[in-house]
């Protein structure tokens, strides 16, 4: 939980600041932004490098040295504001960042019962999204009455998590883990389907991470204290809901989850492609946030599937193909946007009509031999 309220001080504050900084201080425009966004997946579209590292280092040792690497990297945000500068500064904040996401994963669903596991995912959220939210109010003072620059207010940011980190550290001893985990790439056929909705996920968020908050800045002209009051905003709806969320997954089941999230998801990203309304534009933004709480949902029904000794390795092996398409999407939707940003939008819902097919093979009850629905008695994946 601590180390889960580590990440946003910085993240959420490099978020909040990120389209502002780069089109008032480093002249971008939407294929520049795409370029960024892409090379800052290419750390997670890396997190298969989890397994050479976890050949020397625990896993929670690098949860720790991953978390320092993030709040370095966001400290420094602010000295480099050109392109070249920003993607140096970006790597190593995305190498932290996407190292420690791969290792709260799979050390969460190592720790925690299989029970308690949704609702344990939405307290995390719940606790990053707390943090987040006194990180956007952070930000909103230090414009709106501090008066502060970029630069300094990504340094403050940068220390907070370096601090959390470095507390982690020396106030917590090592636990133990349940199964030894495999050290080696492990991919199963049995896996096909927590593959591919994997995938497809690291390309809706692609859509929103990069795009939606584009949009307001460019098209609607949202000033830094909007975004921030946006951002908080979101935050505060995940607070209580995140958990809730949560429970709802472990009592209604992985299968209508995700289907629920698809649905809206292809809604929400065609409402997107022909909005004209400021402040519509904004509830959509909110609205789309409130739907990555649903995502818990992949991880759980992993969780249910896999072999105990595979977690760590697939949990890497996960984060490399959820970055597939982020690594590609921001840049080559990036040079679309230039020509229609619609066109932007009616291509993520298009993703979202495949994520919702791809759902409706979540079996109702997964386990190991249950991987995918089953149609007529005959298995749709192998369990091999």
């Amino acid at each position: 939980m601590l180390m889960a309220a580590g990440v946003p001080l910085s993240f959420a504050t490099w978020q909040a600041l990120l389209n502002n900084f780069a089109i008032e201080a480093a002249n971008f425009d939407g294929a520049s932004m795409g370029i960024l966004q892409s090379l800052r997946e290419v750390p997670g579209f890396l997190a298969l490098g989890v397994v050479v590292v976890l050949l020397w280092m625990r896993e929670q040792t690098l949860a720790l040295v991953s978390l320092a690497l993030l709040g370095l990297g966001t400290a420094l945000t602010g000295f480099f504001p050109s392109l070249v500068g920003l993607s140096c500064t970006t790597l190593l904040m995305s190498l932290g960042f996407h190292y420690y996401e791969t290792m709260q994963t799979s050390l969460t669903m190592q720790w925690v019962e299989k029970e308690r596991a949704p609702e344990t995912f939405g307290k995390l959220i719940a606790v990053g999204s707390f943090m987040a939210l006194v990180s956007y109010g952070l930000v909103w003072l230090a414009f709106q009455w501090l008066q502060l620059d970029f630069a300094i207010t990504y340094v403050i940011a940068g220390c907070l998590t370096l601090i959390v980190a470095v507390t982690a550290a020396i106030g917590f001893p090592h636990y133990a883990q349940k199964a030894v985990q495999h050290k080696k790439l492990i991919l199963r056929r049995r896996y096909w389907l927590y593959y591919a909705l994997t995938f497809m996920s690291g390309a809706r968020r692609q859509i929103f991470i990069v795009f939606a908050g584009f949009l307001l800045v460019e098209k609607f002209a949202y000033s830094v204290q909007e975004i921030a009051l946006l951002f908080l905003l979101n935050s505060a709806f995940n607070i209580p809901l995140a958990p809730r969320i949560g429970r709802l997954i472990a009592r209604v089941g992985e299968r209508k989850a995700l289907i629920f999230e698809y649905l809206g998801l292809v809604v929400v990203f065609s409402a997107y492609a022909f909005v004209n309304n400021a402040a519509f534009a904004g509830l959509l933004y909110v609205i789309d946030h409130l739907f990555f709480a649903l995502a818990i949902a992949i991880n759980t029904y992993f969780q249910k599937i896999a072999d105990s000794a595979d977690i760590a390795s697939t949990a890497a092996v996960g984060f490399t193909i959820n970055h597939i398409a982020a690594v590609v999407i921001p840049v080559l939707f990036g040079f679309l946007w230039l020509v229609s940003p619609a066109a932007v939008f009616l291509c993520g819902a298009a993703l979202a009509v495949i994520s919702l097919l791809l759902s409706l093979n979540v079996p109702s009850s997964p386990a190991p031999g249950n991987e995918v629905a089953r149609r007529s008695g005959i298995p749709l994946g192998a369990n091999s």
